[in-house]
């Protein structure tokens, strides 16, 4: 069974991207609990990832994990994390859930 957000999602990759964003069946299934709000703000930033790529400082506790991994909190209790390798136009959300289980 698909998830509504990955169909809406690759609907927007198709719609003059500058990025394109792969979302692992991982951080899909963090997102799936999450509540629709938040669901919604990871929405948001997906299309900011694909519009700006993966430098986003005006989202909420932005940060630069490491030389090409980065992450925001969504909410206070919910966080997405993702990468990019140099000179690549794909940015991997490799994690999207609540922020006691993020992998940092």
């Amino acid at each position: 069974m698909k998830n509504v957000l990955d169909i809406v999602i690759r609907k927007w990759l198709h719609v003059s991207m500058k990025y394109r964003v792969v979302i692992k069946k991982k951080a899909l299934k963090g997102i799936a609990k999450m509540p629709q709000e938040i669901q919604r703000r990871m929405k948001m930033l997906v299309n900011d990832l694909v519009l700006n790529g993966p430098v986003l400082t005006t989202w909420p506790n932005f940060s630069k994990l490491s030389q090409d991994e980065y992450h925001c909190h969504l909410a206070h209790k919910w966080v997405a994390c993702w990468r990019i390798r140099e000179g690549e136009i794909e940015i991997e959300v490799y994690y999207a859930g609540s922020r006691e289980n993020a992998p940092y």
